[in-house]
């Protein structure tokens, strides 16, 4: 896909505001009819502009009152420990999100959790599994002051 023009950006605000929006309300939005509007939402879909759509489900809602920031320091660094690192987490549906990072740990893991002994059961399952790690520590959030899905689509250059 090419670069990203005005409508285009346009579209995925909208998307990303009410993905459920009907494709009749997004074109009429735009600018565009139906059918144009339909194939940008395609294309995007297609180059992974659009990685999905889901329902945001609230975690206190379902019982997932617990959520854990983890930084997670490691002994290894090879491919093969990356790809099992990938393996676990990918095992694993409490741990959220897994970003590698620069600094003084490794990872961050974001876990959520029903509570304190979920993460304990977590916490021992990630130990059992990557025997390797150096050091693990948690950081709980005590509120959630603001949650967004939404990224800030830069304008046009």
């Amino acid at each position: 896909m090419s670069k990203l023009d005005r409508i285009d950006r346009q579209i995925l605000a909208l998307m990303q505001e009410d993905a459920s929006l009907p494709i009749q309300q997004i074109a009429e939005q735009v600018g565009l009819s139906v059918n144009p509007c339909w194939r940008r939402i395609r294309q995007m879909e297609a180059a992974g502009v659009i990685a999905g759509r889901v329902a945001l489900v609230n975690p206190e809602k379902v019982g997932l009152g617990l959520t854990v920031y983890v930084r997670v320091k490691t002994r290894e660094h090879s491919a093969d420990w990356a790809r099992r690192l990938n393996e676990v987490i990918a095992a694993m549906p409490e741990i959220q999100e897994c970003h590698r990072i620069g600094g003084d740990v490794d990872y961050l893991l974001k876990v959520v959790v029903a509570d304190m002994a979920g993460y304990d059961r977590t916490y021992k399952d990630l130990i059992a599994r990557l025997p390797s790690l150096a050091d693990v520590s948690a950081l709980f959030s005590m509120e959630r002051l603001k949650f967004a899905t939404a990224l800030p689509i830069p304008a046009e250059t």
